[in-house]
């Protein structure tokens, strides 16, 4: 089978998006800000998010967290581990979490939670895409980037089977 995929989101409505969500995020007050960038989906969203939050004055510091409620399948297990940590002490800090999107809501759940048991000031959520109609955890993103409709996305750092990372635009597969 090849995929075809079919745009949701060009390079330009991505660009504008993200100078549109620096210049909320640099209107919100944060105070030493540490940004943590959710891998490997959100990879080039985080990277452009935060230029963009450069161009906008912000300053902060960068850490990357990886999370999986996956493990070997294909369907979430419900149990969310940390695969990889921050280094960071989080605690007394204002946390930015940047994530591809946002579905069920049990992995930015855990480290929303995660993040102020360690004692962090405030933990927001910064989003690409939101998909509501999946949501099982009680968590809603401070930004999103666009609503994303009920289909299977891929481009902008999103994958299917370690596939389409690369593409510059947000798409949604047509299999033919």
């Amino acid at each position: 089978m090849t995929d075809i995929i079919n745009v949701l989101y060009d390079e330009d409505a991505l660009d504008q998006r993200n100078a549109e969500l620096a210049a909320l995020i640099a209107e919100a007050g944060y105070q030493k800000l540490l940004v943590i960038a959710v891998l490997k989906g959100s990879f080039v969203f985080a990277a452009d998010l935060l230029r963009a939050l450069y161009r906008a004055g912000v300053p902060l510091e960068v850490e990357f967290m990886s999370l999986s409620s996956y493990g070997a399948g294909t369907k979430s297990s419900g149990n969310v581990e940390v695969v990889r940590d921050v280094d960071a002490d989080v605690r007394d800090r204002d946390i930015l979490l940047i994530d591809d999107i946002l579905e069920s809501g049990r992995t930015l759940a855990f480290a929303k939670t995660m993040l102020s048991e360690r004692g962090a000031s405030r933990v927001d959520v910064a989003v690409l895409l939101d998909k509501k109609g999946k949501r099982v955890a009680e968590i809603e993103a401070e930004y999103v980037g666009f609503d994303c409709p009920d289909k299977f996305v891929v481009g902008y750092g999103m994958d299917k089977a370690h596939m389409y990372r690369e593409v510059p635009f947000v798409g949604h597969l047509t299999e033919i």
